[in-house]
């Protein structure tokens, strides 16, 4: 089972879910550790015998397959090269399937396609039949001497190449309590499934990515550039303690707090528009409380991000690369 990392709720109107945010994905690369040969000890970052304390020099550091704890086999660079996949600097499509039978928890790094010489009007070909077919490509592709499963992905006028995990890298979901995905015994009544389908279509808008901002690193940098204006680089500034988080209600009747909610969707949405409008005509920066948050009100501390919350529900749209 792996371990609870976040426990807070989601933001459903006035509605809070608490919900538990658990690790969706588990890293399975071979890594390396850096040994003294002499004594098959590990490495410090500075190049320092952890055990011994005394610096180690490159000639006598080697790298180590750890197969057990504190147990390594020791591999030369030409051992490792020669376990490679080779390099063939092609993306080697495997098959094409439909866009949204792909999880979103498979998706890992995106990057872009450009044709190369003489290569638009193939590139234009091969991205105009993806775009018409609904598909896109599964590929084997090797970047950095590491092969990787990839998905080709028409994204407006770019082919994408989004790197994808393996299927022993996406956790089962299968050890967690979740309720059932039917209504009836996860005690849901048709009346609350209306209004939180209609407080969704309230709360509905187009995605712009440019309308969300990492409020967090926007006030550490505003914060940083008072503290050069100053001149105190060098001071560390009493705050105060900020006041703690208001816990929501307990909920006593679902339907009523749903109803309660329905007609603040579209609001949002309004404010974040006359919010764009007022960034435009703004000569000086906004303040943090004057800036939009995307999706979620910052309290005390800072959250962390939530994870994907099924495997094997299928995405309608691919997540665009970069």
């Amino acid at each position: 089972m792996s371990h609870m990392i976040w426990k807070g709720a989601i933001s459903f109107g006035l509605v809070h879910v608490p919900v538990q945010l658990y690790p969706a994905t588990q890293s399975e690369k071979v890594g390396f550790n850096l040994l003294d040969k002499r004594s098959i000890d590990p490495i410090g970052y500075r190049q320092i015998n952890k055990r011994t304390g005394k610096e180690v020099t490159r000639e006598n550091i080697v790298r180590g397959f750890e197969y057990e704890k504190d147990k390594y086999v020791v591999l030369s660079d030409d051992e490792i090269r020669s376990a490679n996949p080779e390099s063939t600097q092609t993306v080697d499509i495997l098959a094409f399937v439909e866009a949204p039978e792909i999880s979103f928890l498979y998706l890992d790094t995106p990057y872009f396609l450009a044709p190369d010489r003489k290569g638009e009007k193939v590139y234009a070909l091969l991205r105009e039949a993806l775009k018409a077919s609904g598909k896109i490509g599964i590929a084997n592709v090797v970047l950095h001497n590491k092969q990787h499963l990839a998905a080709l992905i028409p994204v407006g006028p770019v082919l994408a190449l989004n790197t994808l995990r393996w299927a022993d890298e996406v956790r089962d979901f299968g050890e967690l309590k979740l309720p059932s995905e039917d209504s009836k015994k996860a005690g849901l009544t048709a009346r609350e499934l209306d209004m939180a389908k209609k407080l969704i279509d309230d709360m509905s808008d187009s995605w712009d990515p440019s309308a969300y901002h990492d409020t967090f690193r926007d006030d550490i940098l505003a914060l940083v550039e008072r503290k050069v204006r100053a001149g105190k680089t060098e001071e560390i500034t009493d705050v105060e303690t900020p006041r703690e988080s208001r816990k929501s209600a307990e909920i006593l009747d679902l339907s009523d707090l749903l109803k309660r909610s329905l007609g603040r969707g579209k609001g949002k949405a309004a404010g974040r528009s006359r919010a764009a409008q007022d960034d435009d005509e703004a000569e000086e920066p906004a303040s943090p409380s004057r800036r939009r948050t995307g999706t979620t009100r910052r309290a005390s501390s800072v959250g962390a991000r939530s994870a994907a919350s099924n495997k094997n529900s299928a995405p309608r749209s691919k997540r665009s690369a970069a």
